[in-house]
C-alpha cells in the first residue's frame, strides 16, 4: 500500500473516487501475497497489482462497483472458477481480494503513518457484521484510532494485532461477533502490519560488507555496517548502507541488541578473533531470527575453540550459521551475497537447503 499512497493522495486532491483491493488470503500457489495492494479511480486508473497480471481486469470491474454502491466486497479466483479462467489465473492457486473505498480518517490516519515510518497495524473486518470497519493499532500506548464495531472485539483485536506486527504477520484471524476467540465463526479480520523493515547489521568493513549492504537493502533491510576501524568504516565505502558505526561489536550490541528480533540479521565477516569473538557471544544473546559467521572451515574450527573458552554453549553454537551461507559454490563477493541473503530466506521460511555449515569438504572447489 505503501508504494501507493503519493497516486491515492493526488487522485483525491482531484476529487475522484478511489476503491483499494488488497489481496487478504491465498490458497496453492497464489502470485502475490497478503498485503498486496492495487488502487482504481472512478476514471478506470489503475495503480499497483494484485495478481502480476492475472486478474487486475476483473478487480477493477469490481472496484468501479464498490465506487458506485458504497459496499466493500469481498471476491475469490481460483483456477476451478469460470470468472478465474477467463481472467487468466493459472498458476493453480486462490487469491482472496477484499476490496472497500479508500476515503475515510482511518485511511488517512494509516497513510500518515506509513509517510513517516511509524509502525502500526490495520485491522478490517472483511467478512460478517459491519464489513470493512477498520481499526488502527499502534505500539507504545498509542491510542488506536476506529472500532470494528464492538468494544470487546476491538480489545482483542487490538492484542492480537501489536502481536502480529512485532512479528511482521499479515492475515487473517476470526472471532466470534464480541470477540470470542473460541467461536471462530461470525467475523473474519484481515490484521495488516507494517512493521519497522528488518534490520541487518553486518560487522567488518570489507568487500564482502559492501556486496551484502547492497543486496539487503534490495531486499528491504535496514543496513547497518558496524567496525571499529574508522578509516575503514566510511560512508564513502559503503554509501548502500544506512548507517556506518564506528564501535567495537559487542558495545554497539550492547546499546541495540535488545531492540533485535526474529526478522533481524546479524552477519560477522570480520575473520579476525578479536572482533569475531566479542560479536558472536554478544549476538547469541540477542533475538536475531539469523546468525551467520564468515570463514573457511579451518578459520571455523579454530573459532570453535576460542568461542568454548569464551563460555559459549550448545544452544549458543546451534544458533551460527558458520560458515556463512548456502552451498551454492559462491565466490566473489556479489555471489558470495547471494548465498548468504539465500541461507537467510530459507531460514526465515523454514526451508532445508544445503548450508555450508551442514556440509563438508572444500568451500570452494576446483
Amino acid at each position: 500500500m505503501k508504494e501507493l499512497l503519493d497516486d491515492i493522495a493526488r487522485w483525491r486532491a482531484a476529487g475522484k473516487g478511489v476503491a483499494l483491493a488488497r489481496v487478504v488470503g491465498t490458497d496453492g500457489s497464489g502470485p502475490r501475497d497478503p498485503g498486496a495492494a492495487m488502487a482504481v479511480n472512478e476514471d478506470s486508473e489503475v495503480i499497483g497489482s494484485v495478481s502480476g497480471g492475472c486478474v487486475e481486469g476483473a478487480v477493477l470491474t469490481e472496484g468501479l462497483k464498490v465506487l458506485e454502491r458504497g459496499i466493500p466486497k469481498l471476491v475469490t479466483y481460483g483456477i476451478a472458477d469460470d470468472d478465474a479462467l477467463a481472467v487468466g489465473l493459472t498458476c493453480g492457486g486462490t487469491i482472496r481480494i477484499f476490496i472497500d473505498d479508500f476515503t475515510d480518517d482511518i485511511d488517512a490516519a494509516i497513510s500518515e503513518a506509513l509517510q513517516t515510518g511509524e509502525p502500526a497495524a490495520l485491522a478490517t473486518v472483511i467478512e460478517g457484521p459491519g464489513a470493512g470497519s477498520k481499526l488502527l493499532v499502534r505500539p507504545d500506548d498509542a491510542p488506536s484510532i476506529g472500532s470494528l464495531g464492538d468494544t470487546e472485539l476491538d480489545r482483542v483485536v487490538t492484542r492480537d494485532a501489536l502481536g502480529e506486527l512485532e512479528a511482521g504477520r499479515t492475515g487473517i484471524r476470526h472471532y466470534g461477533v464480541h470477540g470470542e476467540a473460541r467461536r471462530e465463526e461470525g467475523v473474519a479480520v484481515f490484521i495488516e502490519s507494517f512493521a519497522l523493515p528488518p534490520r541487518m547489521l553486518i560487522f567488518g568493513a570489507i568487500d564482502f560488507t559492501a556486496a551484502l549492504a547492497r543486496l539487503a537493502r534490495l531486499l528491504g533491510y535496514y543496513v547497518t555496517v558496524c567496525d571499529a576501524r574508522p578509516v575503514f568504516a566510511t560512508k564513502a565505502r559503503f554509501p548502500m548502507a544506512n548507517e556506518v558505526v564506528n564501535d567495537w561489536p559487542d558495545r554497539y550490541l550492547a546499546l541495540v541488541g535488545k531492540e533485535l528480533g526474529p526478522r533481524d540479521a546479524v552477519c560477522v565477516l570480520t575473520h579476525d578473533p578479536k572482533f569475531d569473538v566479542p560479536a558472536i557471544t554478544a549476538a547469541v544473546e540477542t533475538k536475531a531470527g539469523y546468525l551467520g559467521v564468515m570463514g573457511s572451515r579451518r578459520t571455523h574450527d579454530k573459532r570453535v575453540v576460542r568461542l568454548k573458552e569464551a563460555g559459549l554453549d550448545d544452544a549458543g553454537f546451534a544458533r551460527l550459521m558458520s560458515p556463512i551461507g548456502l552451498d551454492l559454490g559462491a565466490r566473489t563477493p556479489e555471489e558470495t551475497a547471494v548465498a548468504i541473503c539465500a541461507e537467510i530466506i530459507a531460514s526465515r521460511t523454514g526451508r532445508e537447503l544445503p548450508s555450508l555449515r551442514d556440509t563438508e569438504g572444500p568451500i570452494h572447489k576446483r
